[in-house]
């Protein structure tokens, strides 16, 4: 079982309850635990339905478990079941808030899946060490079984999708939302970072011949130019009928990108000596515009020699149009 060394303030260690708040922790942590793969199944249902089957199946087993306690608690303790659950006992294992669990990618949630499983048998074994009654022990060890089959049926359904063909789908599904949702605003960004800001950044370059001058232009439209790429991919679609995934990842992945693109050829004007700061300058907008033709090539299965075309070509165009400007 995870120790988490944290104070207690006022939380019981595991090691002082009684048998019957030990239930009634169990009780309550098959119940969450339920809840989360039923999360889980609805979470992945439309995207990944053979791993959301498996998902509902193990929420339904953990309400058999819940079951099983609640007959043992009442047979024992009566019908009032001790409100005790995780965060009450300070040496207890904690599991991830809701909102995190919504957003872990496939196969996260695998991992995720067999960790809460290791947790569970864990804790069921101790529990099992400290428990003198024999149907409570016995109840107890079979659990402590049962969850660790759970374990053993995550890695299995793993090997299983792999056989039937399902578990390349589920990843191609994996793969396309991760290329919608991250990918695509963040190439577009980086783009737009890259290119857009060239032209302002360079002209100010040779119109002033002042690095801190044309660091400052360079980080204001970098910066500017983030902040509104990220609000308006954020803004223009909700994801809901695209599919593109939360509109906050899509502008985070734009706005950032689009800053970083620009930055790139901005901060080295932070050198002072002109010359040494523009060929820097020149030799990352080139880095810059190859990492862009190869994201292109990698995710968008762009053909590289059309993707180098494309962006280095009207790159390079956008770079001598701003030389030019600046040196006139």
């Amino acid at each position: 079982m995870r120790l988490i060394p944290l104070p207690s303030f006022g939380r019981r260690r595991f090691a002082t309850l009684s048998a019957q708040e030990i239930l009634a922790l169990a009780i309550a942590s098959e119940e969450e635990d339920a809840r989360i793969y039923a999360l889980y199944a609805k979470r992945l249902r439309d995207s990944y339905p053979e791993t959301a089957g498996l998902f509902d199946a193990m929420a339904a087993e953990e309400d058999e478990h819940r079951r099983r306690l609640i007959d043992l608690y009442r047979a024992r303790y009566g019908d009032l079941i001790l409100p005790i659950r995780r965060e009450h006992v300070a040496d207890f294992y904690a599991r991830r808030p809701v909102w995190l669990i919504e957003n872990l990618g496939l196969d996260r949630i695998r991992a995720e899946a067999s960790a809460m499983e290791r947790e569970a048998e864990a804790f069921y074994r101790a529990a099992a060490e400290r428990t003198t009654d024999a149907e409570a022990r016995r109840l107890l060890g079979d659990l402590a079984a049962a969850e660790a089959r759970h374990e053993r049926g995550v890695e299995a359904m793993e090997a299983e999708l792999a056989r039937s063909g399902a578990a390349s789908e589920e990843r191609l599904t994996a793969r396309r939302q991760f290329v919608l949702t991250w990918v695509q605003p963040g190439l577009a960004g980086l783009m737009d970072g890259s290119v857009s800001t060239l032209a302002p950044i360079f002209a100010t370059a040779f119109a002033t011949q002042d690095p801190w001058t044309t660091f400052l232009v360079g980080l204001s439209a970098s910066v500017g130019a983030g902040i509104s790429m990220g609000f308006t991919e954020a803004a223009h679609d909700d994801g809901r009928l695209s599919g593109r995934g939360a509109p906050w990842k899509r502008g985070l992945a734009s706005g950032v990108m689009t800053a970083l693109g620009g930055l790139g050829h901005a901060l080295p004007y932070l050198i002072p000596h002109f010359w040494t700061a523009t060929a820097i300058a020149i030799a990352v907008v080139f880095v810059e515009l190859w990492a862009i033709a190869w994201i292109q090539n990698r995710y968008m299965e762009t053909p590289i020699g059309r993707a180098v075309f494309q962006v280095v070509l009207g790159g390079s165009l956008v770079l001598a149009a701003g030389i030019l400007i600046g040196s006139g």
